[in-house]
């Protein structure tokens, strides 16, 4: 339960209320949950500007679990179905042993994974899939560039890439190196030893994951008229309206508060694009689709007990995770513990 924002210490686990599921809602069994950076940024505060939430509430914000009962007007699900879920950035929630999910958010889970591995999948992946299909239109021969290619969204953006028909180039660490090229990276450069602006040019398209240096210099490899599309850098005007839908007045802040960085790409030739990802049952299918037909696998780093979430929240802070961390909730546990 996320009662104030702050440090790790602030999560707390204890029992709540059951959700129930209300109309248009599914009722899920949580049986394993997803860490993300955004759900340590959430509960230190960090994204308020961005994205009002009343607190306490629990906190998460991808699941995998089964059907435990539907609300009022549900049709495509039934109790005992096996589903995976980004739930509503608005509401939360992932993190306990049940969790009311608006229908549209929710899809059937990849027939050939586990809960822990398809809990790994609903953000990163939708992240990855709106940002490399919808934003930058990857087409059968495009040149990409994904920094930090071995970590969450990294390992689904590099499979999606090539999916998608592109060349894919990522930066990564010696110790990531051969995990990307298993996932089809072509080229990876060693951020630790050389800079990427270097030794590429003339790029279709940069999924920037790493922000700092590595964004601006994604700016100077691309063909004129390209796009940067970031979920490390600033929010944007755009990110405001089609994003988050705010109002003009937080769009406004959003517009001024990334001045800086969209006079770099103006003068690159380059678009820039702030990416929050939306949650979305129908592209949640679609990567249960990819999954199923062998053309893209979650990596999962680590899996903690989710007696531990604040060792989780510890481990995927250091940054240092190749892939994803994921929980698990007990079978057998509790039946209305959240955190």
């Amino acid at each position: 339960m996320l009662r104030r924002y702050g440090h790790p210490g602030v999560m707390e686990l204890r029992e709540v209320p059951r959700p129930v599921a209300g109309p248009g809602e599914v009722l899920v069994r949580v049986r394993a949950a997803g860490l993300n950076p955004i759900d340590h940024k959430t509960r230190d505060g960090g994204l308020r500007v961005i994205t009002r939430l009343r607190l306490p509430l629990v906190a998460g914000s991808e699941l995998a679990g089964e059907v435990a009962a539907v609300g009022a007007g549900v049709t495509r699900f039934a109790v005992g179905d096996r589903v995976f879920a980004r739930v509503d950035k608005r509401r939360l929630g992932a993190f306990a042993e049940y969790a009311a999910v608006a229908e549209g958010l929710v899809a059937a889970m990849p027939a050939s994974l586990g809960f822990v591995e398809a809990a790994s999948l609903p953000l990163a992946g939708l992240t990855a899939l709106q940002a490399l299909r919808d934003e930058l239109k990857v087409a059968p021969g495009d040149r990409v560039l994904v920094t930090g290619g071995a970590g969450g969204v990294g390992t689904l953006a590099i499979q999606l890439a090539v999916w998608l028909g592109a060349e894919v180039t990522t930066t990564a660490s010696a110790r990531g190196t051969a995990l990307v090229r298993s996932l089809g990276a072509t080229r990876v450069v060693d951020y630790r030893s050389e800079r990427f602006a270097d030794v590429l040019h003339d790029y279709d398209g940069v999924f920037d994951l790493t922000g700092g240096q590595d964004l601006t210099d994604a700016f100077t490899i691309l063909e004129p008229g390209r796009t940067v599309v970031s979920v490390a850098g600033l929010p944007d005007a755009t990110t405001a309206r089609v994003d988050l839908e705010a109002g003009p007045l937080k769009a406004a802040l959003l517009w001024a508060a990334s001045t800086a960085i969209r006079r770099r790409a103006r003068r690159a030739g380059v678009r820039y694009r702030y990416l929050f990802m939306h949650p979305s049952g129908s592209d949640l299918a679609v990567l249960a689709g990819l999954v199923d037909d062998g053309h893209l696998r979650p990596v999962v780093d680590r899996t903690f007990a989710f007696a531990d979430i604040a060792r989780a929240y510890a481990y995927l802070e250091r940054g240092r995770a190749k892939g994803k961390v994921v929980v698990e909730l007990p079978d057998d546990g509790p039946e209305d513990l959240a955190a």
